[in-house]
């Protein structure tokens, strides 16, 4: 899935190194910090990012922009509803 651009987000949250749930717990709250329509730009090596994040952000009311698979890391992008 493709992203809007690289280095496109508004906050950058590296969470490599961080497995489930905590990926999607981190970015929950570094989006209660941001003003909607605010773009997040997530790393993440846990690759489940890739279908929770998509999940998350309907489930919230936010929009997954998409990600980038860069060797073992996860490029997400969540605009904040």
């Amino acid at each position: 899935m493709k992203s809007p651009s690289p280095n496109s987000g508004d906050r950058l949250l590296d969470l490599r190194g961080l497995l489930c749930p905590l990926p999607v717990v981190k970015a929950a709250e570094a989006l209660k910090e941001m003003a909607p329509g605010e773009v997040l730009e997530v790393l993440a090596d846990d690759q489940g990012v890739k279908a929770d994040y998509p999940a998350f952000c309907k489930g919230a009311g936010h929009a997954f922009l998409g990600y980038l698979q860069e060797g073992r890391t996860v490029r997400s992008f969540l605009r904040k509803g």
